[in-house]
């Protein structure tokens, strides 16, 4: 099964495939209990699938249809019954399964690829591995792995670990995984909600925002973040582009629907761009706003962004085969190539995935003093990434 971003995961259990109006259809949570290990595990997710409706049919009667983006943020994050605030079924005993759980290899050559761009940099004293929603924590543990076996070469750097993450539920797997559960609630450093060290000695602090993560020189991390956070739907009709909301279905009272706006909506008029051929349009604000921080603080600070999520192209390379000679048993042998087609399978995830990489403006060569013999030599390039020149 080809894993699915929380996004679409929870929209299509949600409201149907995208780009329709189905009339009745009901919230993730009140479509389908969650999956779970024991039958006590499926009440509870019902029960909060359950509370989740209810919230969501008070709200609507009370303030009238909301935007995709005003439902989204509520099933995912709200406070008592969020998806992620209160659950993380994330894994293959839960409702979607990420790159991190299918494979180490996908961890740890990102971890290889940090290295190399730390090389490349010069071997800064110190730098910060910031990952944005990090899961079950999964990933930096892969990438954790990769420090310690090249521990000689980070010997004189100062590597530490900081995870934005704004579920209690998932703070505490992830916390598990990396320290073991050796955590302090509430430390002195009022920016963090949790501090600890990884099995491997790496001090490690949770934050609800980036922008408590403190300044310096990182390296950030986001695989399928941005896919989670809130979108805006428009979708273009007759009249003129209008919001695709959601609202209380007349016919079921305690089912939901899409509908659309009657007239133009302020998040149509600044978010749909003039030049639009498409008649059926997502956009994600708050995605934007983060990227800018990210750029501004690596231009500031140095260091680089990782953004890995799914996309409409993606690239193909093989890269672990150097695995499967040192595997001395059949069945690590045939898990390595199961995960290797699942990651790289263009019917898989291989087309479906893809990677892009943010850096300071002097990390690059100068285009024009590239062939101009007076002019140094050029940085080592980024690994596995072309330029994107904005004309």
């Amino acid at each position: 099964m080809v894993p699915l971003p929380a996004r679409r995961a929870l929209l299509a259990a949600a409201l149907g495939p995208a780009g329709r109006l189905p009339r009745h259809h009901a919230p993730a949570a009140a479509a389908r209990p969650f999956s779970g290990a024991g039958g006590q595990e499926e009440a509870e997710g019902a029960s909060r699938a359950t509370a989740m409706l209810r919230h969501l049919l008070l709200k609507l009667r009370a303030t009238g249809p909301v935007t995709v983006a005003e439902y989204m943020r509520e099933a995912l994050t709200n406070p008592g019954q969020g998806y992620y605030t209160r659950r993380g079924g994330i894994g293959e005993s839960g409702d979607f399964v990420t790159s991190p759980e299918i494979s180490q290899v996908f961890g740890e050559l990102i971890g290889i690829w940090y290295i190399s761009e730390w090389i490349a940099m010069g071997k800064p004293k110190a730098f910060q591995l910031v990952e944005l929603g990090p899961g079950r924590g999964t990933l930096t543990d892969d990438i954790l792995r990769v420090f310690k076996q090249l521990a000689s070469l980070l010997s004189k750097c100062d590597v530490s670990i900081h995870l934005v993450e704004v579920s209690p539920k998932l703070s505490e797997i992830q916390a598990l995984m990396l320290t073991g559960g050796k955590v302090q609630s509430n430390p002195e450093d009022k920016s963090a909600y949790m501090k600890g060290v990884s099995k491997t000695g790496i001090p490690i602090s949770w934050y609800r925002d980036i922008q408590d993560v403190p300044p310096g020189y990182s390296f950030y991390l986001a695989h399928e973040f941005f896919d989670a956070l809130p979108i805006h739907k428009f979708q273009k009709t007759e009249k003129g582009w209008r919001e695709v909301l959601v609202d209380i279905d007349p016919d079921v009272p305690d089912q939901l629907r899409f509908v659309l706006s009657p007239s133009s909506t302020p998040a149509t008029e600044n978010f749909v761009q003039p030049e639009e051929t498409r008649d059926h349009v997502e956009v994600c604000p708050e995605a934007g706003v983060i990227i800018q921080r990210l750029a501004c603080r690596i231009e500031k600070d140095g260091g680089a962004a990782l953004v890995a999520d799914y996309g409409h192209d993606g690239t193909k390379t093989d890269t672990f085969r150097v695995l499967l000679q040192n595997s001395r048993d059949t069945a690590t042998h045939e898990q390595l190539l199961h995960s290797y087609d699942m990651l790289m399978n263009p019917k898989k995830m291989g087309d479906r995935f893809n990677f892009f990489a943010l850096l300071p403006h002097h990390r690059l060569a100068d285009p024009d003093k590239k062939h101009k013999p007076e002019s140094k030599s050029p940085l080592p390039p980024v690994a596995g990434f072309g330029e994107l020149l904005l004309k």
